[in-house]
């Protein structure tokens, strides 16, 4: 082993290691936070000891919770904001001060001193957001006011996370435990971090559009991807170089695009790094656990579980209280919100040992494990408690639910096609999410108004987060054939939901969608086709009515003779020789039908004729 790299062999334990672990703890229904946390302490200085550095792991790791908070920031719509402000601004804001204030205080009584008391009250305030909306989401809770009012909590204590991250660094800078802070290096970082927020804001409206439109336009999607990383490092450096906290910088930076047409891809391509760094920076807290503390003190750690989320409960029921719906929902969003979360550790971490002594982070960061790791058993123990108390498991809400803001249709490509389509189902208030891989497109749709991403539609993971697995159609409307096709094959073997409009750029094309028998096939200039038919007829002198009725026999006869020749167009002799005797089929019954309108004309003329006779002409006297 002495020839293999020693970051390889790091990498090889710590792969093996989640791979065992996360899909055991997910199969126990612990979920998979629990299983990083159990792989780390495994590998870790208290187990195997098969990593030593975790500090240095740790500070690469954290780089996930800056990926974690530019996602977050991605999300934060003004529109969404405004539509939740009750559930974030005013239940959310009462949750995390009522609990401060009560653990703060309560570490106070323990003699922690104002400064670790406060931390620990924050970081212990933070609930698991991973853990609750999976929990919340699995048990259909998410379209309930309790719910709602859940998902507001959790938005709103990621949102306090920004501030608490930021202030972190200036506070370990007043040096020990307890010594009281400078009010002038106080104040000076708080400016300085005002004036970073501004040069960020600024910047990112003057600089972040544009590049990403640069680099879009090159239409190479690992570039994209590469920029995307170049985004978020960049914003992390400049915030770490100014002595603020790297996740600031980041959040600012998903905000800033969190209405830009280049969300969606952004979010894809963080995504999976930031899903792998996150499962990184957990296994490196639990490699970091001091394990000899908490056992020296177990009766200490399960006191400080029991009060923290006793307090918590008491805070958060309080909160729910005001909120309407079925009782049962209330408590078991109660219950998901008093556990401990993942942004607690980053607190701890940060704050040790500067602020809070090493020991008392310890208990800490052991408490907030431990109660993410009983709170699936807490839970479980509750519905059997409120199935036994009302004799029936607690039924969805029937209120407007969160599907409500998620896209009914889903339009892959702007162009002349798509943009009618997206048109017209703006006009009657359908929900679409439309993404286009060509920025001039984009930026010309946008100059009319209409709301349109960056992204290579082919791609599972943006579909998926453009919301795919709950639209109920998509319209397959790009210009490139096999895209076109690759978009479907991909809908089809992931989305079978979805119903598929598909636009045909020729027969050809039309063929092979009706090979993947997708739900509605429209060739794309065949009725503006026909409409200039109709109009020459009228042009030559026809009556209008007759002039429309030519249009619909000869659309009905060519979809029919499409129908017809389908099955043979991979055999091209075969096709045309079916195709030719179709078309002459169709003309001849046609000169059949003018045959005999003539002859009914002409015998109509006959019998007038002999019902009214010419007069001949009179004589002259």
């Amino acid at each position: 082993m002495e020839h293999v790299p020693h970051w390889l062999l790091n990498a090889l334990i710590f792969l093996t290691a989640a791979v065992v672990a996360v899909p055991l703890s997910r199969a126990l229904g612990l979920g998979a936070i629990i299983g990083y946390l159990v792989a780390g302490i495994a590998i870790g200085p208290w187990g195997l000891g098969l990593i030593a550095n975790v500090d240095a792991i740790l500070h690469f790791a954290e780089f996930g919770v800056v990926l974690m908070l530019f996602l977050v920031g991605l999300e934060l719509e003004p529109q969404r904001l405004w539509r939740l402000r009750g559930p974030i601004f005013g239940h959310g804001a009462a949750q995390l001060a009522g609990c401060t204030l009560v653990l703060g205080l309560g570490g106070l009584l323990l003699g922690w001193g104002p400064m670790p008391a406060l931390i620990a009250a924050v970081g212990l305030s933070l609930s698991s957001t991973a853990i609750a909306l999976q929990v919340l989401g699995e048990r259909k809770l998410l379209p309930t006011p309790a719910g709602q009012t859940g998902f507001g909590v959790l938005l709103f204590q990621d949102l306090a996370a920004i501030p608490i991250l930021a202030l972190l660094p200036l506070l370990a800078t007043q040096g020990p435990p307890g010594q009281a802070v400078d009010l002038h290096t106080a104040t000076w970082g708080v400016g300085k971090a005002l004036l970073a927020i501004v040069a960020v804001v600024l910047g990112g409206r003057l600089l972040l559009r544009p590049l990403l439109r640069w680099i879009a336009a090159s239409r190479t999607a690992e570039i994209f991807t590469a920029a995307s990383l170049l985004l978020v490092a960049a914003l992390a450096v400049a915030m770490q170089a100014l002595g603020l906290s790297m996740a600031l910088g980041a959040f600012l930076g998903g905000v800033l695009l969190a209405d830009s047409e280049y969300r969606h891809e952004l979010e894809t391509d963080i995504e999976p790094f930031k899903g792998l760094l996150m499962g990184l920076f957990f296994i490196a807290v639990g490699m970091g656990i001091d394990v000899g503390t908490l056992m020296a003190q177990p009766w200490a750690l399960l006191g400080l579980i029991a009060a923290f989320m006793g307090l918590k409960t008491l805070v958060i029921a309080g909160v729910m209280r005001r909120v309407e719906g079925d009782a049962r929902q209330r408590h078991v969003t109660t219950l998901m919100l008093a556990q401990g979360g993942e942004f607690a550790f980053v607190v701890f971490q940060a704050a040790s040992p500067d602020v809070l002594p090493q020991a008392l982070a310890s208990l800490l960061t052991g408490a907030v494990a431990v109660s993410m790791l009983l709170s699936p058993l807490l839970l479980m123990g509750l519905e059997r408690v409120l199935t036994a108390h009302s004799g029936a498991q607690a039924r969805p809400h029937t209120a407007p639910t969160f599907a409500q803001q998620t896209p009914c249709v889903i339009i892959c490509g702007f162009g002349r096609y798509g943009q009618i389509v997206g048109r017209m189902l703006g006009t009657q208030d359908v929900r679409t999410v439309v993404l286009d891989h060509d920025p001039d497109t984009i930026d010309n749709a946008r100059d009319f108004g209409s709301e349109v991403f960056y992204g290579d539609a082919r791609r599972l993971d943006l579909l998926k987060t453009a919301g795919a697995a709950t639209a109920s159609v998509i319209v397959v409307a790009v210009d490139d054939v096999q895209a076109s096709l690759d978009i479907v094959d991909t809908v089809q073997a992931h989305f079978p939901q979805l119903k598929i409009a598909a636009r045909a750029r020729n027969v050809g094309h039309f063929y092979q969608l009706m090979d993947r028998q997708v739900d509605l096939i429209e060739r794309e200039v065949f009725d503006a086709s026909l409409m200039t038919a109709r109009a020459v007829l009228e042009t030559l002198g026809w009556d209008a009515a007759d002039a429309e009725q030519a249009r619909q026999r000869f659309r009905e006869a060519n979809l029919r003779l499409m129908a017809l020749t389908h099955p043979h167009h991979t055999d091209r002799a075969r096709l045309i020789s079916v195709a030719k005797e179709g078309r002459q089929q169709f003309q001849a019954q046609l000169a059949q039908e003018r045959a005999e309108r003539a002859e009914r004309a002409e015998h109509v003329e006959r019998n007038q004729t002999r019902q009214n006779p010419p007069s001949l002409p009179s004589e002259q006297p």
